[in-house]
């Protein structure tokens, strides 16, 4: 997947991104505040345009996206590192 030129994050990729700045190396949650599972379009656009990068396999759930906040993340939800 190549990297889109993406001004601004929707408010469902800013709110998944901003989950990150919590957690220990900017760990992105795999489910919303609801406990549903966050829908892959917005894992895989916030890939594409670099606010997160995939970090570790999920040997339980190879499927899954384990993913972490980017330094371009950061400045996308408005956070400098």
């Amino acid at each position: 997947m190549s990297r889109k030129e993406i001004s601004a994050p929707t408010v469902a990729q800013r709110r998944w991104l901003e989950r990150g700045l919590k957690q220990p190396g900017g760990k992105l949650p795999l489910f919303d505040e609801q406990g549903r599972e966050v829908p892959r379009r917005t894992v895989e656009s916030c890939l594409a345009a670099g606010w997160a990068e995939p970090w570790i396999a999920n040997p339980i759930k190879p499927d899954w996206l384990v993913c972490r906040l980017t330094t371009a993340g950061r400045a996308a939800v408005g956070v400098a590192k």
